[in-house]
């Protein structure tokens, strides 16, 4: 090639390179947040309107059980700038510094956030310093009326744990379908409150007596699994779950949209019932921390809230939406308990990880009933 070639070449690419600058500018300038949340806990279009809001692009991911996310997040580098840990991981998760520091000022509309759940969440974060509440719930057993009506009569009412974990009960649905949730963290809680014990006992001796008493049971389990159970009960698959609030209120609401008949039913034991938190926290290595204050600060916006509530039929930790709560959702004691049934709830702390291993190991023991 002659030296008048090279340089048309040259200038060619030039000119070429010129014309791709803006483009590549924009592609540069594109913000984006990683969010990484449970299945089925975002009402539709809430991202979509942040998006058209902000110009901020949510690249969303879901998981069905707090393992799932804790491997990510401890392994490093998850790429995620929002995550949703329950409060018992995130415990934990903080100790090993997972999770960078809130800046406040960043997020002016915390000031919607509600002081009851704030003092229990700080259980887990003395002074709520790393996370905010997205929406609690708690962990109880939902039926379909009908079927339980046909199986225990007309004027049986499901109020305690004995439904459950007493054999000759459950064993009477085993034939309409019987679903638990995956979650070691869940179950035994539930069978220690039965059982008279300490919900967060780490006694082997106590959590084998949990195991115990979900082992009996396990022939009548059709599944453990975290996220199926919704659609199941909603369509009439299985007619019994143990499994958290929202979700099977959500079951509730397709039930009925579907004109289908089926009426779904949701109980908190008497024996008590564990309250959990789902709180929105931003990964120490986020590399989009900008749009993850955003993004944060939007979820908190009372009319936000109070979309994801309604849709969800999960409580908000964000008081000033309750005045635009759906009265039906507002005034459901199962999804915004009154002070009588708040009183019987317990909170689940996290565990060390001896304990931890002995808890998964027996988990795993009573699921594959080996």
């Amino acid at each position: 090639m002659t030296t008048i070639g090279r340089a048309s070449l040259c200038l060619g690419l030039a000119i070429v390179a010129a014309l791709n600058l803006p483009s590549a500018a924009v592609s540069a300038e594109e913000r984006v947040v990683n969010f990484y949340n449970w299945s089925n806990y975002m009402a539709p279009d809430v991202l979509e309107a942040f998006t058209k809001e902000t110009g901020i692009k949510v690249v969303y991911d879901t998981f069905d059980a707090n393992e799932t996310l804790e491997t990510r997040l401890m392994a490093g580098k998850s790429g995620y700038d929002v995550v949703v840990p329950t409060a018992y991981f995130l415990q934990r998760q903080i100790k090993a510094n997972i999770f960078q520091k809130l800046d406040k000022a960043k997020l002016p509309n915390l000031v919607n956030a509600w002081p009851m759940v704030n003092q229990r969440l700080a259980t887990y974060d003395p002074g709520n310093v790393y996370a905010a509440n997205y929406m609690w719930g708690t962990t109880g057993i939902g039926y379909n009326v009908a079927k339980v009506k046909q199986i225990l009569g007309a004027d049986a009412t499901i109020d305690s744990w004995d439904i459950v974990f007493k054999p000759e009960n459950l064993a009477r649905f085993k034939d309409c379908g019987v679903h638990m949730l995956d979650s070691a963290d869940d179950i035994f809680p539930a069978a220690l409150s039965w059982l008279g014990l300490d919900p967060n006992s780490t006694k082997q001796a106590d959590l084998e007596k949990a195991a115990d008493a979900v082992a009996k049971v396990r022939p009548s389990v059709r599944k453990f699994h975290s996220s199926e159970y919704l659609s199941a009960l909603a369509t009439g698959e299985i007619c019994f779950v143990v499994g958290w609030s929202g979700d099977i209120m959500q079951a509730r609401a397709r039930a009925g949209e579907a004109k289908s008949g089926i009426e779904i039913g949701y109980a908190i034991p008497k024996e008590g019932a564990q309250m959990f938190f789902d709180n929105l926290a931003i990964p120490a290595d986020a590399k989009n921390v900008k749009e993850a204050y955003e993004l944060i600060n939007y979820l908190y916006r009372p009319d936000v809230a109070g979309k994801n509530s309604d849709f969800l039929s999960y409580a908000s930790g964000n008081l000033a939406s309750q005045k635009l709560v759906d009265p039906k959702i507002l005034n459901d004691k199962n999804i915004y308990p009154d002070e009588a049934t708040l009183a019987k709830l317990f909170v689940i702390t996290a565990r060390e990880p001896a304990t931890q291993r002995i808890l998964n190991r027996l988990w795993t023991k009573v699921k594959t009933g080996r």
